[in-house]
């Protein structure tokens, strides 16, 4: 056996080991588990939950904090908006842009109102909106 047979035959040898163990790493990666959750690991909240809006990003107008899968934001005018935080076109996570009121998706720039309507697109759908009450300083989230 030559040296070039003898390397051939390894590669495809060591091809023919790897091959499955690659193929299922690829579809391991691309499960719906990361897609329906904005590839985070942060789980959808399933109860109400409270927020202390007293420091953070909360503590100010036009901050916005993700937690539980839901996007708080308060607004310009001090009101509080919550709203799914996974953008309905590929999941990604949103942001809050407060000059314009809207949250925003940061791969392929989808818009959506303060109640989560779709301003523009790619999103297909519209946003879960969450109703939230505020006391003292600290904020429910009705889920």
């Amino acid at each position: 056996m030559t040296r070039k047979e003898f390397f051939a035959r390894v590669g495809f040898g060591a091809a023919t080991v790897l091959l499955p163990a690659c193929i299922a790493g690829l579809a391991t990666s691309c499960s719906s588990d990361e897609s329906s959750n904005g590839g985070s690991s942060t789980p959808t909240a399933t109860s109400n939950f409270t927020v202390d809006t007293s420091t953070g990003a909360l503590a100010t107008n036009g901050g916005f904090i993700v937690m539980n899968g839901i996007i708080i934001a308060r607004t310009n005018t001090g009101t509080f908006l919550a709203v799914s935080s996974s953008c309905t076109h590929e999941g990604v996570t949103l942001g809050y842009d407060k000059s314009g009121n809207v949250f925003v998706c940061p791969r392929h720039n989808s818009q959506f109102t303060s109640t989560g309507t779709v301003i523009s697109g790619p999103a297909p759908s519209n946003l879960k909106q969450y109703q939230t009450t505020l006391s003292g300083t600290t904020l429910t989230v009705m889920v």
